[in-house]
C-alpha cells in the first residue's frame, strides 16, 4: 500500500466512503464524482498503478467482481445498460494512480460518452501495428 495514494487511504479506512462491496482482495465503492447514479469503483486492495502490473490472478478476481457489482448496479438504478472502463495512465485520464475499473450504469439518451473518436486506418497500415504488437507479446 502506498501512504500517499488516495485509494489505499479508503482501503485503509483513513478515508470514509460509500462502500458497496469488500472482500479479501477487492474493494468497491461509489465514485464521487459520477458520471452517472451508480457509478462505482471497483479496486484490488493491493497497490498497483497500472492493469498490466498486476498479477493475472488478482484481475480476475478484480474483474468477476466488477461483472457481479455491474449487474447489481444496473438493476439498484434501472439501468439500460453499463460500461466497465479502465483508464492507465494520465494520457487515458487515469487520476488516481491506482488500478481502478469503472462500472457506469448506463440510460438510453444520458449522452454519457456521446461520441466515440473513431477513424480508419490507411490502406496497410493496421497491419503494421498488429506486427509491432504481435512481437511485443
Amino acid at each position: 500500500m502506498s501512504s500517499e495514494c488516495v485509494f489505499c487511504r479508503i482501503v485503509r479506512g483513513d478515508i470514509p466512503c460509500f462502500k458497496v462491496y469488500e472482500d479479501q482482495s477487492v474493494l468497491a465503492f461509489l465514485d464521487i464524482g459520477p458520471v452517472s447514479d451508480g457509478h462505482t469503483l471497483v479496486i484490488p486492495k493491493q497497490h498497483f498503478a497500472r492493469l498490466h502490473q498486476c498479477p493475472a490472478e488478482l484481475c480476475a478476481e478484480l474483474t468477476s467482481c466488477a461483472a457481479r457489482i455491474a449487474e447489481a448496479a444496473v438493476d439498484a438504478v434501472d439501468a439500460e445498460g453499463y460500461n466497465v472502463l479502465c483508464n492507465n495512465g494520465r494520457a487515458s485520464g487515469q487520476l488516481v494512480e491506482h488500478l481502478h475499473l469503472h462500472v457506469i450504469p448506463r440510460h438510453s439518451g444520458d449522452n454519457v460518452f456521446s461520441r466515440w473518436p473513431s477513424y480508419e486506418y490507411k490502406p496497410g497500415f493496421a497491419d503494421k501495428i498488429a506486427a509491432k504488437i504481435r512481437k511485443k507479446l
